[in-house]
């Protein structure tokens, strides 16, 4: 079973127990089959995809096998503090914002060849609300 699929019905299981069935769709629009329609949700629906697709190698507040995400949004390409990054990302010129986060998630590769992340992301709905959440973890969204 794909991972992703597995990791969102945990996901949905756990919220189930914990809210009711009722309140799981409209808590977490990721698992739901209509489309997000509001930033509260889009940022919900991205920390779940965080979850999914991120936490294993990303936290926000913690350098683990990549960066942490607090601030990112707004900040420079490979500055943060006590992470080591490979050349790649020390080179690449960009502040993290709509649109280079966009381009990121969708081909890291192709947009810093030699990178050492491996996760891709090519829906851009996807895509958007992650970066809704990375954006939410910024001080007052910038």
């Amino acid at each position: 079973m794909n991972r992703h699929i597995s990791s969102l019905r945990t996901i949905k299981r756990v919220l189930r127990a914990v809210l009711g069935a009722g309140a799981v769709l409209a808590t977490v629009p990721a698992l739901a089959a209509e489309p997000v329609t509001s930033d509260a949700a889009q940022v919900a629906e991205g920390e779940a995809l965080y979850e999914a697709l991120c936490a294993a190698c990303h936290a926000p507040d913690a350098n683990r096998i990549g960066p942490a995400h607090r601030e990112v949004f707004g900040s420079r390409a490979g500055s943060v503090d006590g992470f080591s990054y490979t050349p790649a990302l020390q080179s690449l010129d960009v502040v993290w914002d709509e649109e280079t986060l966009d381009r990121w998630l969708a081909a890291p590769a192709a947009m810093a060849p030699g990178t050492s992340m491996g996760v891709s992301v090519p829906d851009p709905d996807r895509r958007r609300a992650l970066i809704a959440f990375l954006r939410s973890l910024s001080v007052a969204g910038r």
